[in-house]
């Protein structure tokens, strides 16, 4: 009997140690190829993309759980790694950012980066969208989980912003084109 008990107890410590190394040997998620400001602007004077700009700060709660949760969606990284240069950008980074011939320093607590790209409404989080040309296509300010944010990388990226029916895409072209097809 007590040698039943020892073979059980070694064999459950195979399996065990087989699933640490099966986990451990599983390719991680993918995740999206953040950047800075600065690599983002010469990437798209090479190669022209729109530009998703994700306007944090350190303490901000909301923007913790957007990294954890919505920023770690498959359809979400496929869709932007895609489509945009992501950006990280912290508004209260003292770095001095230099884009093009501006130069955006730090001052009254924020770098003024963050100042231009929020119009001055210091909400976190807030994504900003930018064409190819680095002009200001809409900051979205607040919490977005992943669906929701999905459907506005969407609405941005695949250009569906240009025709001004965010309802009508939301209502009607968002579900037949991304959830149907995508299987959401």
């Amino acid at each position: 009997m007590k040698n039943i008990f020892v073979t059980l107890f070694f064999c459950l410590m195979a399996f065990v140690g087989k699933a640490q190394v099966t986990a451990a040997t599983k390719p991680t998620k993918a995740k999206i190829n953040w950047m800075t400001l600065e690599q983002a602007f010469a990437a798209t004077e090479k190669e022209p993309r729109k530009i998703l700009v994700d306007v944090y700060t350190g303490w901000c709660g909301w923007c913790k759980v957007m990294d954890q949760k919505t920023f770690t969606d498959e359809k979400v990284v496929e869709f932007v790694n895609q489509k945009y240069y992501a950006v990280k950008l912290d508004a209260e980074m003292k770095d001095t950012l230099r884009i093009g011939k501006q130069q955006y320093i730090w001052e009254n607590g924020y770098n003024q980066a963050g100042v231009a790209l929020l119009q001055g409404k210091m909400s976190f989080p807030t994504i900003v969208y930018l064409d190819e040309k680095f002009n200001m296509i809409q900051p979205v300010a607040g919490y977005q989980d992943a669906k929701q944010f999905h459907q506005i990388i969407t609405f941005f990226g695949d250009d569906y912003y240009r025709k001004g029916e965010w309802d009508k895409f939301q209502k009607e072209i968002y579900p037949k084109q991304y959830i149907v097809e995508n299987k959401q």
